[in-house]
């Protein structure tokens, strides 16, 4: 099965044995008007392949692209040869192969066409039993995606301003969205990163607790699993030294 390493926001590393997969990679301090608020991590080594949702700015990163070592390849929604050049184009249902790894693209409810080289919303992606969701919000096909049978929900809880706008998850709808996908288990992501400049004693923490507490309420089988940027989880066992998941409720 798959390690995964959460980088902060939607960035996460999932390795399938020793293919890795590296998702919407935006590693910086500083990146338009959104600041970082925990460290930023060494970009990866021997990534063989890039997934981005969609072409906003807090998840496709070139100054980070750029930094990864050695090569690999990008897959993302059309218009993104236009923003990279031999990136691989993916409607929802299109399947790639990376190192023997099935990369399914998927749906997701986000509008991505405020980009001049992005005409197409964003996409979601299921890495072999792994759902990384992007940004979006509830739709329809989520319940069919998880009738595919998954190990691991990645999904989005809150953002970095102040309000969230339409295609995105709160912790409430990330927990219904969790319902709907039935995966063993399900770890938050897309919180507690990168707050817009100027916005101070914000509780980072405050969108997985109540996300942890939603999904105890709506999907009680599900296990949650709260990283910190850097940590990681390995299924189905905890290795040793790695914190086990956030017990329901708390």
């Amino acid at each position: 099965m798959a390690t995964i390493t959460w980088l902060g926001h939607s960035t996460v590393l999932i390795d399938v044995v020793g293919t890795r997969v590296l998702t919407d990679p935006v590693l910086r301090k500083r990146v338009a008007h959104m600041v970082r608020q925990v460290d930023v991590p060494a970009p990866p080594e021997n990534v063989d392949a890039v997934l981005l949702s969609h072409l906003h700015h807090d998840h496709a990163d070139l100054p980070t692209l750029r930094k990864l070592p050695g090569a690999f390849e990008v897959f993302g929604p059309p218009g993104t040869a236009k923003l990279m050049p031999g990136a691989h184009e993916l409607d929802p249902g299109d399947e790639a192969t990376v190192g023997g790894v099935r990369v399914t693209a998927t749906h997701a409810d986000h509008d991505a066409r405020r980009m001049p080289w992005s005409p197409a919303d964003g996409l979601g992606f299921v890495v072999e039993g792994v759902y990384f969701a992007g940004d979006t919000d509830l739709f329809d096909g989520m319940a069919e995606i998880g009738a595919r049978g998954l190990e691991v929900a990645l999904l989005p809880i809150w953002g970095w301003g102040p309000r969230l706008p339409p295609g995105h998850l709160d912790p409430e709808r990330a927990a219904e969205a969790t319902r709907r996908l039935s995966p063993r288990v399900v770890i938050p992501i897309h919180w507690g990163t990168y707050l817009r400049a100027g916005m101070r004693d914000r509780d980072l923490e405050a969108p997985a607790r109540a996300f942890a507490d939603a999904v105890a309420r709506s999907a009680p089988d599900c296990e949650v699993v709260v990283l910190r940027p850097g940590e990681s989880f390995s299924a189905p066992d905890h290795p040793e030294g790695m914190r086990p998941p956030t017990p329901r409720g708390t």
